[in-house]
């Protein structure tokens, strides 16, 4: 899957301060044409069931719009799955996760070997989708020995401004997590930090592509009606971490890059 030719050997000095400062930074339009076209048909193809399911988990959207009444699983051929994880286990998404551009953020932020949190795509329908609350991506929800610190972002559709497209709020990385499980943002951090006023929109052609680090508050809006709203997000972490969980068979995560020779 081609980064696109100019962004190859992409300056990554001032985006990944940036990404340490303000809890995220824009690479701008890394994704080729062709690589787009690539990952927008195969998302259509395993909704839809037109190429065998490697073994996803997959969550319909809601009706109602409200996160808790969507339906998880294989709901049949259908358009509205709000989004679909594991896609590590597909050819062409993993070709785009392990690209070398990304590797490169990748080895930046992480020392040792790399590997997977999560790489999920999440779709907002023609329809709107649903909204996304204020929150952070990580705490003890996520049951991990350390937290992980970088999520990029690809934007498989455009997410203008009254689109759905991402929100943070700058720099609030640095505070640490707002409650121990992490999640939803408690309204009353909201009101104290002015969330509404500080809200930094940010939009996004298709193929642009988004650093963050996962405890930067963000959140998204419904798309335009009529107009799809995909987003695929991967989160690496060190090698080293490991799953807490306890009512569960303990995760094995997987492998992207390898710890590099002589580290």
């Amino acid at each position: 899957m081609r980064v696109r030719t100019e962004a190859e050997r992409m300056d990554l000095q001032e985006p990944l301060a940036r990404l340490e400062t303000d809890g995220y930074a824009r690479l701008g339009r890394v994704l080729s044409d062709e690589g787009l076209a690539a990952l927008r048909a195969r998302s259509e193809d395993l909704m839809l069931g037109r190429v065998p399911d490697p073994g996803l988990f997959f969550q319909m959207d809601a009706r109602t719009g409200q996160y808790d009444d969507a339906g998880l699983g294989w709901r049949g051929p259908s358009l509205a799955y709000r989004k679909i994880e594991r896609l590590e286990k597909d050819e062409r998404f993993l070709a785009w996760i392990s690209n070398p551009l990304f590797e490169r953020v990748a080895r930046a932020r992480i020392a040792g070997g790399v590997v997977l949190y999560r790489a999920i795509l999440f779709n907002k329908g023609e329809p709107g989708g649903g909204a996304i609350r204020w929150h952070q991506d990580g705490g003890t929800l996520w049951g991990l020995s350390q937290e992980p610190e970088l999520q990029i972002w690809t934007a498989l559709d455009d997410a203008p401004v009254d689109g759905g497209c991402l929100e943070v709020i700058p720099g609030t990385h640095r505070q640490g997590l707002a409650r121990p499980m992490g999640g939803v943002i408690p309204e009353e951090r909201l009101v104290a930090e002015r969330a509404e006023e500080r809200a930094v929109p940010l939009p996004v052609q298709a193929g642009e592509v988004v650093l963050l680090h996962n405890q930067l508050w963000h959140r998204s809006g419904p798309s335009r009606e009529g107009q799809r709203r995909r987003g695929f997000s991967i989160c690496y972490m060190s090698a080293t971490t490991r799953c807490l969980r306890k009512k569960h068979t303990p995760r094995a995560f997987f492998p992207v890059f390898a710890e590099t020779p002589g580290a």
